[in-house]
């Protein structure tokens, strides 16, 4: 009987602690800050104004990260300079998030590179001409042409938060192991930076697009209400209006594939 009752209480006990140990994230609010490096796959641009209609194949691109200094990355004027990621959501239930947030990616085309193009430009300049499939050099007085204030892809997401700190035999209160995954889609709002066939540089924002993503990754959560985050996110975009002078006759267009990399800083909260 007395062996009954103290297995009783000590499984009373332990219940309890197991409760304490739960940390449950459906109602909660969360909000995100971080960093990216990100890689691109080759281009097709299609370029069309009034004197001229051209493609040009296979630009490559890469990003502009800043290089890390404190003032750079923490000072609080300053922390819009480096590519970056924000984001505010919810978890409408323990396992899943739906979030909106800016991933703030910066897209540099290549200069003086060696590219097929197609068309023709009649706008008085030195590369008047019909072009098939001839190879062009991408020199300072024909293009310079990047996204890099920056390649903003404002996205939704909804992802899902799995527990697995018990792999690694864990069973904490204030530290949790999640594998993340989901999905996101959105409109690109790039400031394209673009000097064309000489005419005025164009660096102004605009409305240019749509893309759409998957991400996974590894969430680090302590003290209940802060974590850390890794992700690799990939994606395409597609942008059919870019702007690339000051006369709305002017645009491009483009779509590639991106693969970033993001290391992200984040609490969660009840209001």
């Amino acid at each position: 009987m007395l062996i009954a009752s103290a297995s009783i209480v000590a499984q009373d006990k332990n219940e309890e602690i197991v409760q304490k140990k739960k940390v449950t994230n459906k109602g909660k609010f969360f909000v995100v800050w971080g960093w990216n490096w990100a890689s691109y796959t080759d281009s097709d641009i299609h370029f069309k104004g009034e004197n001229y209609d051209f493609t040009l194949y296979n630009v490559k691109a890469q990003d502009r990260q800043t290089k890390f200094s404190f003032n750079d990355y923490f000072n609080p004027s300053r922390v819009t300079i480096p590519q970056n990621n924000y984001r505010i959501g919810y978890f409408f239930k323990e396992n899943y998030t739906v979030s909106i947030g800016v991933d703030h990616m910066k897209y540099v085309m290549i200069a003086d590179q060696d590219v097929k193009i197609d068309g023709y430009i009649s706008t008085g300049s030195t590369y008047d001409g019909n072009y098939n499939n001839e190879t062009i050099n991408l020199a300072a007085d024909f293009l310079r042409f990047e996204h890099t204030d920056g390649l903003n892809y404002v996205n939704v997401e909804v992802k899902r938060f799995d527990d697995v700190s018990h792999w690694f035999g864990l069973n904490l209160e204030n530290l949790q192991i999640n594998l993340t995954e989901g999905l996101g889609l959105g409109v690109l709002y790039p400031r394209t930076n673009t000097t064309l066939l000489g005419m005025e540089r164009h660096d102004e924002f605009h409305l240019s697009g749509y893309g759409t993503s998957i991400a996974a990754g590894v969430n680090i959560a302590f003290l209940k209400h802060f974590y850390v985050q890794a992700d690799l996110k990939g994606g395409y975009i597609y942008m059919s209006d870019i702007k690339t002078t000051y006369n709305p006759a002017d645009k491009a267009s483009q779509s590639f594939y991106f693969l970033e990399n993001t290391i992200l800083l984040g609490g969660k909260f009840r209001l």
